[in-house]
């Protein structure tokens, strides 16, 4: 497989996974409950319609230019049954254009690597940085997921946050190299695991999570993933310290 598709196949798994969380939030909204998912990714706000979500438009908007260039390749992983083209229109012929959607078969999800990152990014800082450089280096795809507002407050309740939890996904959003940020469930992070099912969890170098009881509740939920520490070169770099040195001075707040 070249650059080009294996580049084809991740983009095509985040678009999947756009498509996964626009159809779970309108059905929550059917329904009248909260629990939804809020996602952007570095190249362009999240689209809010399925009809913006076909794979072609989608790319364009991350690449900003004609992603028809990359018909024939499409067209190729189709015949390597890595990939399905849903045509909406004119069945039967042999082309794609904007309006199809295109989803990953199992062989095609097989091939890639999704890394998934959690945390709170509220000050984001070179540590960070370091950190999910590393972590984008383990596989093709890194899906940061940004820690409710809730969860946030649940864990921290004598810590002060600056940033909601939609400006914190802006801010992870602005990083050209994650391919896409969420925004994590109310309930639990293995609820989001099991939502993104990557291959492997990335923890931070200060992270309070345990390797193995992380890797020992995702087993129990089903899923099968690796679960690594990632060092730093300035482990000294915490947004806690950030924190306590600026005090209440941090946006004029009081």
């Amino acid at each position: 497989m070249n650059s080009t598709q294996r580049y084809l196949l991740s983009s095509i798994y985040c678009n999947n996974l756009s498509l996964e969380i626009l159809q779970e939030n309108n059905d929550n909204d059917s329904k009248g409950n909260e629990d939804s998912i809020s996602i952007s990714t570095s190249a362009s706000p999240a689209p809010a319609t399925r009809a913006e979500m076909p794979f072609l438009s989608y790319l364009s908007r991350k690449l900003e230019f004609d992603s028809t260039l990359f018909e024939n390749e499409l067209l190729n992983l189709e015949k390597e049954k890595l990939i399905e083209i849903k045509k909406n229109k004119q069945i039967g012929r042999s082309t794609i254009n904007k309006e199809d959607e295109v989803f990953l078969t199992k062989r095609g999800r097989a091939e890639i690597k999704v890394v998934l990152v959690g945390g709170v990014f509220d000050l984001l800082h070179a540590g960070h940085i370091h950190t999910l450089k590393a972590a984008k280096l383990l596989g093709d795809v890194l899906i940061i997921v940004v820690a409710t507002d809730a969860t946030v407050s649940n864990l921290r309740s004598n810590r002060k946050i600056f940033h909601n939890e939609n400006s914190r996904l802006e801010l992870v959003s602005s990083i050209r190299f994650v391919d896409k940020a969420i925004i994590g469930r109310k309930t639990s992070i293995y609820d989001t695991v099991s939502f993104v099912r990557p291959d492997i969890i990335a923890l931070g170098y200060d992270q309070s999570h345990d390797v193995k009881s992380m890797k020992k509740n995702c087993l129990e939920r089903g899923i099968d993933v690796e679960v690594v520490r990632l060092s730093s070169p300035i482990p000294e770099l915490k947004s806690s310290a950030i924190k306590s040195e600026l005090g209440s001075s941090f946006y004029d707040l009081q």
